[in-house]
């Protein structure tokens, strides 16, 4: 089956599900910083089953997935490939749902016959499809953040080489908050594995930094309104820590500002809580001074790198970290460039194992976690990284910005160091 590739001028994605990723001397120029390759591709694609968020809660993550997706793969075909070869994306919905995600794996695997599964973000997806992974032997590259796959719980074919951790995040954030926010903190977060990572991480480091969590509040990631929660929040409570993800985020800022007015605690957010929408929308004026995380900004900066211009000009946003043909159309720029940096990884590593086909997984996983470093450049804009090949994780920069003017700017950025932690895993032990 032919597929379409993805407009990145409409910021539209193909009905179809197959994507094929455009061989070089196809006449379309490579991103800056990449190399033009004009030899004819003969060989067989190398397929990557992307098992993408199409609908469900993720919807808005999974539609900027499959664009920067399409992108890196166009920068990576047109300089060459894999090993020669051209990347062909084959994409499967799994609706945001973790038994379907399961099917999902299998069905790459299986039917469309991938060389490896890529892609997904949220976490009870995760969970629920890495045993899949597993047992099938096929390396599964997510591009999440939550500590399940550092943790040691999955299996030896997951990883996540792309993106930061939860645990790393709130560790480096935390000392900040405390010294800039307050000492008495009230968490809100998602009732699931996502948010089970900042509720049971943020205190510990938090109190490392001498401040205290005065209230945890967990409410359902389907949740449409949360009006009625906020009386839980403690009249002590300094700052409110909020990461709340799905299409209703824009109601719980919304009612947030409803519920305290101008005179509420200071607030901290994870970007997660805007993600996909316009920080400018009515009734969102009173988030202004205040701060949120981001791995990698929405709003282009004053001091970004000659890689990261390269790298939102390929994935199609503007300098307010939108599409570029519709500026209604928000970015979930703090996650999406994941995708851009794992498929390099993913590229670098089968490399190194001279991989030509499933025969050789076993050689790729080995060769992933033979990895170490990745320097900050084209290949991976947002920053330089470490990755750790026992636990599958990388270790990366945080960013703190502050919402002024009706844009977010980066007031501070953490060391990579500010957010490793011991390992409490080896994947290498067990057994391919």
């Amino acid at each position: 089956m032919t597929g379409r590739f993805f407009d990145l001028t409409k910021g539209k994605a193909s009905r179809r599900t197959v994507l094929k990723g455009l061989a070089a001397g196809a006449g379309l120029a490579a991103a800056p910083g990449f190399v033009r390759y004009a030899q004819a591709q003969n060989s067989a694609p190398i397929k990557i089953g992307f098992q993408a968020h199409r609908t469900g809660i993720g919807a808005a993550y999974g539609r900027w997935y499959e664009r920067t997706t399409a992108a890196a793969v166009k920068a990576i075909n047109a300089a060459g490939g894999i090993n020669g070869r051209p990347i062909e994306v084959v994409i499967e919905d799994d609706g945001t749902d973790a038994a379907r995600g399961a099917e999902v794996v299998a069905k790459l695997a299986n039917q469309h016959k991938v060389d490896i599964v890529y892609g997904t973000l949220f976490s009870n997806v995760v969970v629920g499809s890495a045993p899949a992974a597993g047992e099938l032997k096929i390396p599964y590259y997510v591009v999440s953040e939550g500590y399940h796959v550092a943790s040691g719980k999955l299996n030896r074919y997951v990883f996540q080489p792309g993106i930061t951790d939860v645990r790393a995040q709130v560790s480096s954030v935390a000392p900040w908050i405390a010294a800039n926010a307050g000492k008495k903190i009230t968490m809100i977060f998602p009732d699931y594995a996502f948010g089970y990572d900042h509720r049971d991480y943020l205190p510990p480091a938090l109190q490392k930094a001498g401040a205290e969590v005065v209230a945890k509040i967990a409410i359902p990631p389907t949740e449409s309104s949360f009006t009625k929660y906020f009386p839980q929040i403690p009249s002590e409570t300094d700052a409110i820590y909020h990461v709340m993800v799905g299409p209703a985020v824009l109601t719980f800022v919304k009612e947030l500002g409803d519920f305290y007015g101008s005179s509420g605690p200071k607030l901290f957010g994870f970007i997660d809580s805007l993600e996909a929408v316009d920080i400018n929308s009515p009734g969102l004026e009173y988030l202004d001074g205040s701060h949120f995380w981001e791995g990698s900004p929405r709003y282009a900066q004053a001091d970004d790198t000659e890689a990261q211009k390269a790298y939102r000009t390929a994935v199609g946003i503007d300098d307010n970290g939108a599409a570029v043909a519709d500026a209604k159309d928000v970015s979930t720029a703090a996650h999406m460039f994941g995708c851009w940096e794992t498929l390099y990884v993913i590229k670098k590593a089968m490399e190194d194992a001279g991989y030509k086909g499933p025969e050789d997984r076993a050689k790729l996983v080995e060769a992933t976690e033979a990895l170490t470093e990745f320097a900050e450049g084209p290949e991976h804009p947002q920053g330089k990284k470490l990755f750790n090949g026992k636990i599958h994780q990388c270790f990366g920069h945080q960013n703190i910005s502050k919402l002024e003017g009706g844009k977010l700017k980066v007031v501070h950025k953490t060391a990579i160091e500010d957010g490793m932690y011991e390992p409490e895993a080896d994947y290498t032990k067990q057994s391919l």
